[in-house]
């Protein structure tokens, strides 16, 4: 999948969220509507393993964290940004969330789990903060930010 087209497919699935509150109902909703086993998990699950595969996806690295931010905030995904990460049992950067974030978790190894979640969607709410974890394999973590918003602790 190119770039563009992965870019055409996030649009699509921002629109669904747009002015939508980042909480527990959002997150039940992706998961029925959208969740493993829906034409758009598995669509965008392929997006990312083509991505990383082509080296437009998590082309940066540190930690062991491979990562990097696919798409920009822009009108076209509804304000949203995207970042892709590959994490292998491992625990990332404290950080918050300002305007909330939305993550898809993709296992690729194990039964891999972000935060606790198995694969689908997790929503933080604005404000929201923690130290993201992968834990029992490898996984790919999509994440939606709204207006790009992400704020790193020095600690």
């Amino acid at each position: 999948m190119a770039p563009d087209q992965f870019h055409s497919l996030i649009a699509g699935l921002t629109a669904s969220v747009a002015g939508r509150a980042l909480d527990a109902a959002l997150a039940s909703d992706l998961n029925r509507e959208h969740g493993p086993g829906s034409r758009t998990y598995e669509a965008l699950f392929q997006a990312c393993r083509d991505g990383v595969a082509e080296g437009w996806m998590c082309e940066r690295e540190a930690g062991g964290i491979r990562y990097g931010r696919v798409i920009k905030p822009t009108p076209a995904t509804q304000g949203y940004s995207v970042d892709v990460v590959d994490m292998d049992d491992c625990i990332g950067p404290q950080h918050t969330h300002p305007n909330g974030e939305i993550d898809l978790v993709m296992p690729l190894e194990g039964d891999a789990r972000f935060d606790g979640a198995p694969a689908g969607w997790v929503v933080y709410g604005p404000g929201t903060a923690h130290r993201p974890s992968v834990s029992g394999g490898r996984a790919l973590v999509l994440y939606l930010l709204p207006q790009g918003a992400i704020e790193f602790s020095r600690t």
